[in-house]
């Protein structure tokens, strides 16, 4: 078994947190578990090595080993798109060979509902800036003389989407949802539970015909991220002479990676827009991965959590954020079983990050009855 985690973290936004908490302090208060990486990722792979170490020491009170290999990658860059994992792992393949990839990272469906999924969604961001001149000018003597680059940008951007943001990139656009998939999702509900600051879905939002499941897990999305023209903190009655946003496409298997920005300069020169330049940011791309979940690892997993909890877990072909599974999956070509113990209203890139106590023991139960179950021969997989 390979398994992985990432101990880098997000900047802790001290100042934003509610009183009595800090990013760099582990703080327990009722069933939260409140600390920068508690969901996000430490806290996730502290549990199964908490189950890797409950197992063994049970087994060795039989005089058993664990009854399987493990090794274990943990990196320190996984926010910044993991840069140099894939190279590492093509160097060291023969050293990271394993029959199977099991790790956690990412949120349940729901806090109350085990979850498997198999894949994520593949993620670049990249920038649209519009540069027409140096300096700002005078909106009174200037304006309708000059062009105006914040018009021109958000010009730009909505014509990306309509209004309801269906994308409009056809390139950007899965050309189907599999059967396959569509199945695994009927009986999923990505709402992440009400309440505890989770946002209602918007039911009228994003591609039409489609399930919210099917929106998130299987079609591609379109984010801005972060925009600026002119001083925001400060506005003056000026023309700025630049405007710039920062944004993101989330997108499923079959979207060609190498032709996201490409097809996107396509289109604004379609829509008229030659003046709006388009550049990746420093971040490598996620590319999109996606593991058959009639895959006998997935049944393993299944009935493995079933038996432990007596739950149905969801199975989720794809994350519908992103984590670098295609150097697992593709590089080192394992079949990728994601396990995760967080939820989605965790806070995991904002303050208050935390996870909760319930869902923690219960990733010690399910992972500790999963490591059992791979220690005995008659049960798992066969190579």
């Amino acid at each position: 078994v390979l398994s992985y985690g990432h101990g880098d973290v997000i900047r802790g936004l001290e100042a934003q947190w509610k009183t009595g908490l800090s990013p760099w302090a582990l703080t327990e208060d009722g069933e939260k578990l409140y600390g920068r990486g508690t969901a996000d990722n430490k806290g996730q792979h502290s549990i199964n090595l908490g189950a890797i170490q409950s197992v063994l020491s049970a087994r060795r009170r039989d005089q058993q080993g664990l009854g399987f290999n493990v090794k274990l990658l943990i990196e320190t860059g996984e926010e910044m798109g993991s840069p140099g994992l894939n190279e590492f792992c093509r160097a060291h393949k023969d050293e990271l060979a394993a029959d199977v990839f099991i790790a956690s990272d990412g949120p349940r469906l729901s806090p109350d509902r085990p979850t498997i999924f198999l894949g994520s969604r593949g993620s670049l961001n990249f920038d649209l800036t519009v540069e027409l001149r140096a300096g700002a000018h005078h909106s009174g003597n200037w304006g309708g003389l000059i062009a105006d680059p914040g018009v021109i940008l958000n010009h730009a951007i909505a014509s990306i989407t309509d209004a309801r943001g269906a994308i409009r990139v056809p390139e950007w656009r899965p050309a189907e949802i599999p059967k396959s998939v569509r199945a695994a999702l009927a009986d999923c509900d990505p709402s992440g539970g009400s309440g505890d600051g989770a946002p209602e879905i918007d039911l009228n939002w994003g591609e039409p015909g489609l399930s919210p499941a099917e929106r998130v897990f299987g079609w591609s999305s379109f984010a801005v991220l972060a925009m600026k023209v002119g001083t925001p903190d400060f506005p003056v009655n000026a023309i700025a002479g630049k405007a710039w946003a920062r944004c993101q496409l989330r997108f499923v298997v079959g979207i060609d990676p190498n032709d996201i920005v490409p097809a996107l300069q396509r289109h604004l020169a379609r829509e008229g827009f030659t003046n709006v330049m388009v550049t990746s940011t420093r971040e490598e791309v996620m590319n999109a991965t996606r593991l058959d979940p009639d895959s006998p690892w997935v049944q393993f997993a299944v009935a493995s959590i079933a038996k432990t909890t007596g739950k149905k877990p969801a199975i989720l072909p794809n994350l519908g954020g992103s984590l670098p599974n295609e150097v697992f999956a593709e590089t080192l070509g394992l079949p990728t079983v994601w396990i995760p113990h967080s939820y989605s209203a965790c806070s995991q890139h904002a303050p208050n990050e935390h996870m909760l106590a319930p869902i923690a023991r219960e990733g010690l139960q399910i992972m500790a009855g999963l490591f059992w179950d791979l220690g005995e021969p008659s049960l798992r997989p066969k190579p």
